[in-house]
């Protein structure tokens, strides 16, 4: 399932905009091996944690000394060999030839790194190496951490607490939550950790502990500040923590006081870059489910609707006769997927799958997303004010696939009293198809263009009804007047993407 609002990242960096305003996120992960990454000295735990002094803060600790021996033997610092390969010379680089001068003369190595050293000026490339962090979830050597630090990985070595290294290999990956599964490559027994069964509350103490900028067995403290955060990153919700986590954090936990995990570092808020007390956390209860997927097939295997969808706001609520925006309206269907076989139509209101609500978009993709391959659910939908059930056996979920982009022309349109809207057949612009109608020019004063609509956009529906020239538009209008609608509904394509826009009617 595809949601426009949402996007796969690919877990390395990542960086989105607001406005005109860049914001990065910079995953706290993978850093380059530029400072040492040997692990701080061993400590050994006490036998018995002493009685946890109280300061003016209810339950909080005067110290997390105890908390942070007890669980830093089962935090690793990972170190990742990227591989070698041949790297091709610039574009218009010069074709520069050292000299041959003798082993003992004092300029031979600095001419040595100019000497061409392969096929049509090829050099060779050193392999890469990267840093993050994880943690160990079982005493047999399994261990979490993200995927973005080993997705490239030809050697993994984990570097314990106490200073022992060994060798790793990864059982599996997740690229939607960014998580990975390794095993270490010994019969010895490992300490580990375990995931918090309790939820993690906004205010709670948090204790991050990794790997940052390759300094080893750091850690920091902070509260949860946020729950249920988007950050761009497929239709799951992260943890939003204050404790200081950079580079090379990414795959280490976030423990409870209790020394339970609540989450898996994965990305920060950051626009240098270094922390600025905004990370987020895979939280422990997808962590767990991932993993055990992970560990039993090597994958994760997602159900598959096969819709592009959008939350609806109270304007689109309106134009369909609603009281609430609830639900999750179908804009586009993918070819062959199983919602077209099943009959679904672009319009359609998901409103329950198997009997449970849908609040929005995401949460569709969430839940169709708990589901299994092959599994066959109830999908129930608004359609021209009636409810409908929907039998449909999902499918497997793939990857992204690009749709093509739109490019128009710009002849004279007709214009839409009342909408502050000039349309067009789509038919006579170069490109766009002969389905709906092409926006020419918007009033930039009116209640479309407060909606988003701009010249370029096609308008394939209006209230239900397919239009192919502006004359249908009004017709749509009309329908949607006539059922005393506050708003009339437009399903408009914009590029790539298709949505629904309800634009208010005025009283007449």
């Amino acid at each position: 399932m595809t949601d426009p609002a949402t996007t796969p990242t690919k877990m390395r960096s990542a960086r989105f905009f607001t406005g005109n305003r860049p914001l990065a996120f910079a995953l706290a992960g993978a850093l380059g091996l530029g400072l040492l990454g040997a692990a701080l000295a061993p400590s050994t735990p006490t036998a018995n944690a002493q009685t946890t002094a109280l300061t003016p803060y209810a339950n909080a600790p005067a110290s997390f000394a105890d908390l942070a021996e007890k669980v830093r033997p089962a935090v690793v610092s990972i170190r990742v060999k990227n591989g070698s390969k041949r790297q091709k010379p610039r574009r218009n680089a010069p074709n520069f030839n050292a000299p041959d001068l003798p082993d003992d003369h004092p300029l031979n190595e600095f001419f040595k790194r100019f000497r061409k050293d392969g096929p049509d000026g090829e050099r060779r490339r050193r392999p890469s190496l990267a840093q993050g962090s994880g943690f160990i979830i079982s005493d047999d050597g399994y261990l979490v951490t993200n995927n973005h630090v080993i997705a490239e990985a030809t050697e993994i070595s984990i570097t314990m607490d106490n200073g022992d290294e060994y060798e790793a290999e990864t059982i599996g990956t997740d690229e939607r939550t960014d998580l990975a599964l390794l095993k270490i490559k010994s019969k010895k027994k490992f300490p580990f950790v375990e995931f918090s069964e309790k939820s993690a509350r906004v205010g709670d103490w948090v204790l991050a502990v990794g790997n940052p900028f390759g300094l080893g067995g750091t850690v920091t403290a902070g509260i949860v500040s946020a729950k249920q955060r988007d950050i761009g990153s497929g239709p799951y919700d992260f943890l939003q923590i204050d404790a200081a986590v950079n580079r090379g954090n990414s795959g280490g936990p976030a423990f409870n006081l209790d020394g339970k995990v609540i989450g898996v570092n994965t990305a920060i808020f950051s626009p240098s870059g270094g922390n600025v007390g905004i990370a987020f956390a895979v939280p422990a209860k997808l962590v767990q489910s991932v993993v055990a997927q992970l560990k039993d097939q090597g994958k994760v295997a997602r159900g598959w609707l096969g819709v592009t969808i959008q939350t609806i706001n109270e304007d689109i609520a309106a134009s369909l006769g609603l009281d609430k925006a609830k639900g999750a309206l179908v804009t586009q269907l993918a070819k062959g997927s199983p919602a077209r076989k099943a009959d679904m139509q672009v319009g359609d209101l998901i409103v329950s799958v198997d009997g449970s609500k849908i609040d929005n978009s995401r949460d569709l993709a969430r839940k169709i997303a708990a589901y299994e391959p092959k599994k066959s659910v109830r999908v129930t939908v608004l359609r021209d004010s009636k409810t409908l059930d929907i039998r449909v056996e999902l499918g497997n979920f793939p990857g992204a696939k690009k749709i093509a982009a739109l490019n128009s022309g710009k002849p004279a349109g007709e214009e839409m009293e009342g909408l502050g809207l000039s349309l067009a057949p789509a038919s006579e612009f170069s490109g766009a198809g002969n389905e709906g109608v092409v926006i020419v020019e918007v009033d930039p004063d009116s209640k479309a263009a407060q909606k988003g609509l701009k010249a370029g956009d096609i308008i394939l529906k209006v209230a239900g009804v397919t239009v192919h020239k502006p004359g249908d538009v009004a017709e749509g209008v009309r329908k949607a007047r006539k059922k005393q609608r506050k708003a009339v509904d437009m399903l408009v394509r914009s590029g790539d993407r298709q949505r629904f826009i309800a634009i208010p009617l005025k009283k007449i």
